[in-house]
């Protein structure tokens, strides 16, 4: 089954877009010096958190980097 992600501009220095898709617990990040990433088994729950977080970066860093598989895409 094939799933698209819905994906969203947004306001940080370290970011360019966010994509996630809940039925299949991926997040998808663009960053802004480059690359794409998909981080695997990301809860709608800790989405929420981090979408709703005053720093996605700060976020990113503490919560997401190295603490889920992930796999660059472009």
């Amino acid at each position: 089954m094939y799933y698209t992600m819905q994906k969203s501009w947004v306001h940080s220095s370290v970011l360019q877009s966010v994509g996630y898709d809940a039925v299949t617990k991926i997040l998808e990040l663009e960053f802004s010096e480059g690359g794409v990433y998909d981080y695997f088994n990301f809860s709608p729950r800790t989405f929420k958190k981090f979408i709703n977080s005053g720093s996605l970066g700060h976020f990113f860093v503490k919560k997401i980097k190295g603490k889920y598989p992930e796999l660059r895409i472009q």
